[in-house]
């Protein structure tokens, strides 16, 4: 009867201990165009895609909208284009979970010019090496300024801010290889495939001469039989410049991921634990 009145009031204990809305996977973060969201018919269309694509329970993770604003703020110092209110459709979803290496799954049948891969080269470029990302679009829509609600997310769940250098620099990559695509009508996968094979030389040479940049860039152009215009190449190797310039805010910003990633994995409340011990309790009654 001791032992009953004890497991009672660990209930009891263990109800305070919960946090209300405890049901929220916290490692999980959804972002919405802002003209998705608004449009129940896009919301629900991407929201199936989610739960399909990622088998998670959408009613139970973060929610976050970007807003045409917002994605101005980087695309305007960028390409100097401006979008509506109407126009921002693509959405994401972040699930760090998935604390493996780095996947991203595009839906190919909306995503017209943004590749997983290149969103994952844009990615590592700011720092970030773990979790799964899906992106959709209720529409057909080009999906570069899916990578600033990529980046909102990752800041949602891990709590760390990425530095302005370090986000300006990783967009600049995707709405680079966004304009080649759209300029020069190279194959996405094969330009993707260029550019990283640029960056591996330009990072392991810790190369951060334009000219030297650009004369690497012409080599594996022409090695890769890819045909884009001069104007292109100087524009890339402008974009791989300056993600080799912001490589200490990378580190930094990796450093401060990277213990989270270890706290949020071996430290704090275990609830799985605490429930694991109160089995092993009630099965000695």
């Amino acid at each position: 009867m001791r032992k009953i009145s004890i497991l009672v009031l660990l209930l009891i204990l263990v109800g305070m201990l919960i946090p209300t809305g405890f049901a929220t996977d916290s490692n999980v973060v959804i972002t919405y165009g802002e003209t998705t969201y608004s449009n129940s018919n896009y919301k629900s269309f991407v929201d199936n895609f989610f739960v399909n694509q990622a088998n998670v329970d959408i009613n139970n993770v973060g929610v976050k909208t970007i807003t045409a604003d917002q994605v101005n703020q980087v695309s305007s110092g960028i390409t100097g284009k401006s979008y509506n209110s109407n126009q921002i459709l693509s959405s994401a979803l972040v699930d760090l979970n998935d604390n493996g290496n780095l996947k991203v799954s595009v839906d190919k049948s909306k995503i017209t010019t943004i590749t997983g891969d290149m969103y994952i080269s844009a990615l590592k470029s700011a720092g970030i090496t773990s979790g799964h990302v899906y992106v959709t679009s209720p529409v057909q829509a080009t999906a570069e300024s899916a990578l600033a609600g990529i980046m909102n997310s990752y800041e949602e769940v891990t709590d760390v801010q990425i530095p302005d250098s370090v986000k300006e620099a990783a967009n600049d990559e995707i709405y680079t290889q966004a304009e080649i695509v759209n300029n020069s009508g190279v194959n996405a996968d094969d330009l993707s495939n260029l550019v990283n094979q640029v960056k591996d030389e330009v990072s392991g040479g810790n190369v951060t001469n334009h000219d030297e940049i650009v004369n690497i860039i012409n080599s594996h152009v022409e090695n890769n039989n890819i045909n884009i215009t001069n104007n292109d190449i100087e524009n890339l190797a402008d974009s791989i410049e300056q993600v080799q310039n912001v490589q200490g805010d990378v580190n930094y910003y990796k450093t401060q991921v990277n213990e989270f990633l270890d706290d949020n994995s071996t430290g704090g409340f275990s609830l799985d634990g605490l429930f694991d011990w109160i089995k092993s309790f009630t099965d000695g009654i």
